[in-house]
Parts: C-alpha cells; structure tokens; sequence
C-alpha cells in the first residue's frame, strides 16, 4: 500500500501535461499560495464558452488554441501574444483561450512548481445551471495544514461569479458541487440520481458520463487530456452500456472515489490495461480527426 509521501510525491511532481518544460524557470516569480495562483491563471486564460460574456468574440484560429494539450505548449502559445511575466495579467486579446480543463492544468502546474500536491479532477459542477451538473474540471490540491484534499475552481472570476452567484467558496468548492465523475456514475447505477442530469448541451447519460470516469482516471495518473478527447474503453454515445462495460466502469469509478486509499490499483489498472491507458494518437471528437495525444 502507497503511504501518503508516496502520494504526495507522485501529485508535485510535473509530468506529460503539466510540465512547463523551456518556461519552468518563469515559474519562480510566481507567488506561492493557492489564492494568488488562481488569479493568475485567471488573468492568463479566457474560456472559450465564455468569450462573450467579457465582449469578445472569437475567431476560429484563437478557439483552435482550446485544443492545446501540455502546459508548454499552451505557454508557447501564451508568450507568443503577450511575453509578459506570467504574473502580468493579460488584456483579453491577448489571453490564451482554454476550456474548464486548461484553467485547471495550469492551476496544477503552477501548484506543483511551488511543491503543493495537486491534480486535475473531472466530473460535473452544480453551479452553472439550476437542475443539471455540468461537464467540468477542477484542481484538487493537498492542504498540508488540515491534512485533506480540497476542491478550487479556478475558472470562476469576478464576471463569472457575478453570472452564476455560487453560494460557496470557489476556493473550497463542497463535494455535492462538483460531483467527481465516480461519484455522478455510482449515484445513476444506485438509482439515486438522473444519468441524464449529467453532461454538456445535449451530450448527457451514462456514456457521457463514463467517458469523464475514464478522463479522471488518466488525469489522477497524470495524463490530463481534452474533455472531448476519446481513447479505448469509452462507451459511444447513446450506446447502451453492455454488462462487461458496467462492471469495468463500476470498478473504475470505485478506485476515482477513494483514489489515495486505492493508489497502488489506480497505478496498475491504468499502466496494464491498454484500454485505459492513454494511447499515442486519441480521438478529437470536436474536430473529428485522430491527434497525437501529446500535442
């Protein structure tokens, strides 16, 4: 069994994606708590289903940067409009546009230079619309004082948090909120919950919602791939889920629910099953075409 420094460890440790590779020495003017770090992040990204709420409109070749993978290349990208200091927030023009994701790896790698365990988590938030839970990610960092991983969503700013009014620090955002991918797969086998509550326009049910068991389970193996990138063992939409697949996903979102307490199978079920390891090449369902999965 993995003790908690082995853990620990393995979440600080920079790795495919979250990387800053030639920019890892920019990191170090970067401040060292997780409330600065947010509002970095806040003013280096702009999200791309959010642009017109700031008054931007988007052209095709900017919404195309949303599908930048490692933090390296999303800040070759970034340096590339405005070569700042990362700490020198951006004007809009000049912000990298991401998605929920990009928000999150960013935040993770900045965490993970300053020596804070973090890791993406992919699930659903309860905050951007009144009944359903919304496909979404957040960073999970380790709060060494009260020994305990807690929840930030550092996509929600000022202007979002005008829009949706969270009842709750985003800072600490509770469990029922955001709803880790397990936790929404488990609630729908139990019956407890509505598969089709959960999702993104009308992309939403059990499929959708294993496909985000199985991103979070590359992410908390350190591969934190697009929302929309699909690989192996993903049921395809509206296919209804054979009983081999149930039980597959029922194991899967068992380990990502209790993933400290279950780390060494989290570790050996990803690395030995190909059908849950990323692979070279996935497929970019938004864009229809096979990408190298490193790109």
């Amino acid at each position: 069994m993995a003790t908690t420094r082995e853990i620990l460890d393995f979440y600080t440790r920079p790795a495919a994606m979250t990387s800053g590779g030639a920019h890892a020495p920019r990191f170090d003017e970067l401040p060292g708590d997780v409330a600065s770090l947010v509002r970095v992040v806040q003013g280096l990204l702009l999200h791309v289903h959010w642009a017109q709420a700031y008054g931007v409109e988007l052209s095709d070749q900017r919404r195309a940067e949303s599908h930048l993978r490692p933090t390296d290349r999303m800040l070759d990208r970034l340096f590339a409009h405005d070569d700042r200091p990362l700490s020198a927030a951006r004007p809009l023009d000049t912000r990298l546009v991401g998605s929920c994701r990009d928000f999150t790896v960013l935040l993770v790698a900045f965490l993970r230079a300053k020596g804070i365990p973090a890791r993406a988590r992919c699930g659903f938030g309860g905050y951007f619309h009144a009944t359903d839970f919304v496909d979404h990610w957040v960073c999970e960092h380790w709060n060494a004082a009260e020994e305990r991983w807690v929840l930030v969503d550092a996509q929600i700013d000022d202007v979002q948090r005008a829009a949706l009014k969270p009842d709750f620090d985003v800072l600490d955002v509770p469990r029922h909120r955001f709803v880790v991918a397990g936790d929404a797969w488990a609630q729908c086998r139990a019956g407890e919950a509505d598969p089709s509550k959960f999702g993104m326009f009308d992309m939403r049910g059990l499929w959708f919602i294993s496909g985000n068991v199985l991103r979070d389970i590359a992410a908390l193996n350190n591969m934190e791939m697009l929302p929309w990138d699909d690989w192996g063992a993903m049921i395809g939409p509206d296919e209804p889920p054979r009983d081999d697949q149930l039980a597959l996903f029922d194991r899967l979102a068992a380990i990502t629910r209790s993933p400290d307490a279950r780390f060494a199978e989290l570790r050996q079920l990803y690395e030995g099953d190909e059908r849950l390891r990323v692979p070279a090449v996935v497929f970019n369902a938004v864009l229809n075409r096979q990408d190298n999965a490193l790109t």
